[in-house]
């Protein structure tokens, strides 16, 4: 009965052969919140993490700011000629 290579330790890096051979193995590992380190020739190269849950996520909700913000009611009004002469340089 052959025996089944055990996947490699992720407490070191994994070289790029084995990562491609255990791909399957490395990916539920790191579903389980591990952090697996490929290298490549010995050089570390990528990281496999798991991914952070969708209910993790801090979503906006519309109307959380309401009245926290204040808009003066000249804001869109048109900028004074000095001011505008700055923005085109034009000569004053």
């Amino acid at each position: 009965m052959r025996r089944r290579k055990k996947a490699p330790s992720v407490r070191e890096p994994v070289s790029l052969y084995e990562a491609k051979t255990h791909l399957s193995e490395l990916v539920e590992q790191a579903a389980l919140g591990r952090e697996i380190i490929i290298a490549k020739s010995g050089k570390p190269k990528a990281r496999l993490v798991p991914l952070a849950p969708k209910d993790t996520r801090h979503l906006r909700k519309p109307g959380r700011g309401k009245g926290r913000v204040w808009i003066a009611p000249d804001f869109d009004a048109p900028l004074p000629p000095e001011l505008l002469r700055l923005f085109t340089g034009e000569p004053g």
